[in-house]
């Protein structure tokens, strides 16, 4: 058995109404559906993002979601014409003869940290 893609990933906020605003019209993704209780899904180019609220003493901030774009600079200057404080980035995280990897971090309105990453040339990878 070999594992596939991903499908969805889940992530815990503290507020979903102020989060769904946040993804769905700051960070511009599909609102596929919202379910009772406290669930919105999400389409980030054919993975699912699932939002579910906190219950009571539930934490939220314990993962990190990577978007691939293909401009970082352009992409940021989008996402804070939107109201996305960008908190770091975009920085250059690592470097190879014919590959760099640039990164830039945000946070959505539960604390959870996402970030925006470039890939340019090919990864070869040891």
């Amino acid at each position: 058995m070999e594992l596939g893609s991903i499908g969805q990933v889940g992530m815990t906020v503290a507020d979903i109404d102020a989060d769904v605003e946040f993804y769905r019209d700051r960070l511009g993704l599909r609102l596929i559906a919202r379910a009772a209780p406290g669930l919105a899904f999400f389409d980030c180019g054919g993975v699912r993002l699932m939002l579910s609220a906190a219950q009571e003493g539930a934490s939220t901030g314990n993962s990190v979601i990577y978007f691939n774009v293909a401009d970082i600079r352009e992409s940021c200057a989008k996402l804070e014409e939107r109201g996305v404080e960008i908190g770091t980035g975009p920085v250059r995280v690592h470097s190879a003869d014919d590959y760099e990897l640039w990164m830039a971090f945000f946070k959505d309105p539960s604390g959870n940290t996402l970030a925006v990453m470039e890939e340019r040339g090919e990864y070869r990878g040891q």
